[in-house]
């Protein structure tokens, strides 16, 4: 994870990233289009349970494995009342024929105009390469995140957790 005021590197000159949020703080929020060109704000959806999933590129291989568990497994989800929400720089246009290819029937999140911010808001943006880390946020009914990870490049997230993480916070 990254520490407040830790320093990378754009183009040779030094930035200054954000930290990852902290358990038991409140996520920050958001608007993003999805594949549709749709506005989705995070604020929006309180009285639900949100998983938000940032991984780095559409059609890349990791990431679509775990969105495909994610497909494939769409009903632990929804048992446990969560919206998930799968964010990357790609464009809405990118994510839309993503989304076709692989039949995801959740909204997928265009964080590339300002490239990367909502990443960086959650502390899980690399400007080195320009793509968002493997960062999950499974965030409360309240907008409280209750669990999160950030795994490093070409390292997939462990699915098991995020059945574990649903169950504890039960249904709205």
């Amino acid at each position: 994870m990254t520490p407040a005021g830790a320093v990378g590197v754009l183009g040779g000159q030094p930035v200054e990233t954000r930290a990852v949020p902290a358990l038991g703080e409140a996520a920050p929020d958001f608007e993003l289009l999805n594949q549709f060109g749709e506005p989705v704000r995070l604020s929006e959806l309180r009285g639900r349970n949100v998983v938000v999933v940032f991984f780095p590129f559409a059609f890349s291989g990791i990431c679509t494995g775990e969105l495909c568990e994610i497909r494939d497994n769409l009903a632990l989800f929804e048992d446990s009342d969560a919206v998930v929400l799968g964010i990357s720089v790609d464009s809405k246009f990118a994510q839309r024929a993503y989304a076709e290819k692989e039949g995801y029937a959740f909204d997928l999140l265009a964080d590339f105009w300002p490239h990367g911010a909502v990443a960086e808001q959650y502390g899980v943006f690399d400007p080195g390469t320009g793509m968002a880390k493997r960062g999950t946020f499974i965030i409360d009914a309240n907008g409280i995140v209750r669990y999160l990870v950030v795994n490093p490049r070409g390292q997939a997230r462990d699915f098991t957790e995020y059945r574990t993480a649903l169950a504890g916070l039960g249904r709205n």
